[in-house]
């Protein structure tokens, strides 16, 4: 079994910044990818970034390209989302999720979430 933790989480004003951690504990394993996602009250769970972890490849929603940079810390199993000029629209709950395979599209472990809170 695979825990997900994720800290950092908080409330700042627009334009602030904050950083996310998600360390991965449990058994022995190696992340082939880890993402974070966002879901804000009444709306659907959304994408915000996904780092992979044999190339250090990276993705983001276009909403956070330019302000959000998600990193990782090997040997840790952590990963980091760094957010700024943050914008009261990234109010939400942040979770981070892991897929320990290549195969398929579904995460296999997700953490319990970080609220982000961000005011005008």
């Amino acid at each position: 079994q695979v825990q997900l933790v994720e800290s950092g989480g908080g409330s700042v004003q627009a334009g602030g910044s904050l950083r996310l951690s998600c360390a991965a504990s449990g058994r022995t394993f190696r992340p082939y990818r880890m993402g974070w996602f966002r879901q804000a009250p009444g709306k659907e769970r959304e994408f915000v970034a996904v780092i992979n972890w044999s190339d250090d490849s990276t993705n983001y929603a276009d909403s956070v390209k330019g302000r959000f940079t998600v990193s990782r810390f090997n040997a840790k199993n952590t990963a980091y989302l760094q957010m700024n000029s943050l914008k009261p629209e990234d109010t939400a709950n942040y979770y981070c999720a892991v897929k320990t395979t290549p195969w398929g599209t579904e995460y296999n472990y997700w953490g319990q979430g970080t609220q982000v809170t961000v005011s005008s």
